[in-house]
């Protein structure tokens, strides 16, 4: 029998509301996808995931101020890195549930 954990306090549903935000933004999942292959430089970054130099900075600053990515620098630019790789056990679940919903508003289309 699995224990449920007990409900959380306001305070700390605010923190799991504000955790949901920053990964509610496509471009910092890509920035996030990117960097499971280990770490990047920005320009790097930039040249992967298509976002301007602008848009990939201010993208990594809330990825790093939320402490789900890590920077530290190399000679003259900065690396990123996955600091907190539990978001992809999170990431995981809800990719898993929207390619199961796809599939069957695939297979229920098909049927039509």
């Amino acid at each position: 029998m699995t224990k449920t954990a007990p409900p959380l306090g306001p305070e700390a549903l605010e923190l799991v509301a504000a955790r949901f935000r920053v990964l509610g933004e496509p471009s910092r999942l890509r920035l996030l996808q990117l960097l499971r292959a280990g770490e990047l430089n920005v320009s790097s970054l930039v040249e992967r995931s298509g976002l301007t130099q602008a848009n990939a900075s201010r993208h990594l600053q809330t990825l790093a101020e939320a402490g789900m990515v890590g920077r530290r620098r190399s000679g003259q630019s900065v690396v990123y890195f996955i600091a907190d790789a539990s978001i992809f056990d999170l990431c995981a679940h809800v990719c898993g549930s929207v390619r199961r919903r796809l599939d069957a508003h695939a297979r229920a289309m098909k049927g039509r």
